[in-house]
């Protein structure tokens, strides 16, 4: 599947069901790994993730045929199930049993957009100190990314 040639990126943001401060280091390692997982499984590539205590950002890269609608419910839906799994106290603090609210933000990031700066911002959610920088990939090879047009 690593032949296609369109490159379609998106900046999603999800917040925590009631905005609750749920995503403390023990969560952004579950989103982290589970995201390793949903881009092995799927045509999504998570280029970076940034958390915040209550809502979480995803630029991710996917292929023409996965609308935005069909890649954030992926996204959402085995995030949420794997937090919920391994991390009990979350599923204490959220007593409905689902981790995320029913809306999201998704912007589309142009091929002539600035993915830097969007990547930047996404690095840099919550407070210096509360933040973790998740995960950094190199966008796909075969790829073109912002950097080829600049």
């Amino acid at each position: 599947h690593k032949h296609n040639v369109s490159v379609l990126m998106y900046h999603f943001v999800c917040p925590a069901k009631y905005r609750r401060v749920v995503i403390d280091e023990e969560v952004d390692e579950v989103i982290k790994e589970t995201c390793e997982e949903i881009s092995k499984r799927y045509e999504i590539d998570f280029i970076e993730i940034g958390t915040d205590k209550d809502h979480v950002h995803f630029l991710v890269q996917s292929v023409p045929t996965y609308s935005p609608k069909k890649i954030i419910q992926i996204i959402k839906s085995i995030t949420a199930r794997e937090v919920l799994k391994r991390c009990p106290q979350v599923k204490r603090k959220l007593w409905g049993g689902e981790f995320w609210t029913d809306g999201y933000y998704v912007a589309t990031v142009g091929e002539h957009g600035n993915e830097e700066i969007i990547g930047n911002y996404v690095k840099n959610q919550g407070k210096e100190n509360e933040y973790k920088k998740l995960y950094k990939k190199e966008p796909e090879a075969k790829q073109y990314s912002i950097f080829d047009y600049m």
